[in-house]
């Protein structure tokens, strides 16, 4: 047996499976499905998101209340698992930003998104030089602890891989959208569809003809800057319009959800 043709084709399919493959999925067309971890606290739910079959999740930590070391060993697994972890973070300042980025977290979101200069904070401390200024330290969880053989080949990689989503959940953010996604870095506007509609004046009323024009908006801008949209929703029937519309990058419920609906339709069968 060759020893060392198998030790290296073990390390190639680990790092195949470390590779965050969001973003080169969206370059190719396809639409993308995840979900949003809003409670559970341990690190298996990554693998058990990973095999109900979601393309990512997102781990609430602006309404969330973990702490870094319970994101950190579910980002570890996620990586492992081989499904791309995604942070919402609680706002967009260095040590949050950067702490995140070196557990290895595939993406960020930045909620309640209303500025140009808002996301270029995000670019700044989230990517490398030259796109950004993010600190180097490269024995870490996001290099897996593995050699890096070329820094400047990996962070250039490590800048094209990460994806960078802004939240829009105000009127300010929708009038402000075409300057927000056209700063580099940036990937794409994603509706949280409670807040916006609260910010509007038509608190859930996800039919409504002005939220409906908005999300029209949303999809059109990012199309025409090249960037991609999308949207948490609750059920496949509201989500699927939008699907059709043209979002890719699309969230559908919570484990908290899937939990209580699960248990609630099992109860409801064997108390009739």
């Amino acid at each position: 047996m060759n020893t060392a043709g198998a030790l290296s084709g073990k390390k190639k399919v680990r790092y195949e499976l470390m590779k965050n493959s969001l973003k080169s999925r969206l370059k190719k067309g396809e639409r993308v499905i995840g979900t949003m971890i809003t409670i559970f606290d341990n690190p298996e739910i990554a693998k058990i998101v990973k095999v109900c079959g979601f393309d990512y999740f997102i781990i609430d930590c602006e309404h969330g209340s973990y702490n870094y070391s319970s994101v950190a060993n579910m980002l570890a697994v996620a990586r492992e698992a081989g499904i791309s972890g995604v942070v919402r973070i609680p706002e967009v300042k260095r040590e949050v930003v950067l702490k995140y980025m070196e557990m290895g977290a595939a993406g960020l979101l930045l909620p309640n998104t209303e500025t140009a200069g808002q996301a270029r904070l995000l670019v700044e401390y989230s990517k490398y030089s030259p796109l950004g200024n993010r600190g180097v330290s490269l024995l870490r969880p996001h290099t897996g602890f593995e050699e890096v053989k070329s820094a400047v080949d990996y962070m250039k990689n490590l800048n094209e891989e990460t994806l960078l989503m802004t939240q829009i959940e105000s009127p300010t953010g929708l009038k402000n959208l075409g300057d927000i996604l056209e700063v580099e870095g940036i990937d794409a506007a994603f509706i949280g569809p409670n807040d916006l509609s609260q910010s509007m004046g038509i608190m859930g009323q996800i039919n409504h003809p002005d939220f409906v024009a908005a999300l029209d908006h949303v999809i059109k801008t990012a199309k025409e800057k090249g960037k991609y949209s999308g949207i948490h929703l609750t059920t496949p029937e509201s989500l699927v319009p939008w699907v059709e519309k043209g979002m890719v990058l699309n969230l559908l419920a919570n484990e908290v959800i899937y939990m209580m609906n699960g248990a609630k339709d099992t109860l409801s069968r064997l108390r009739k």
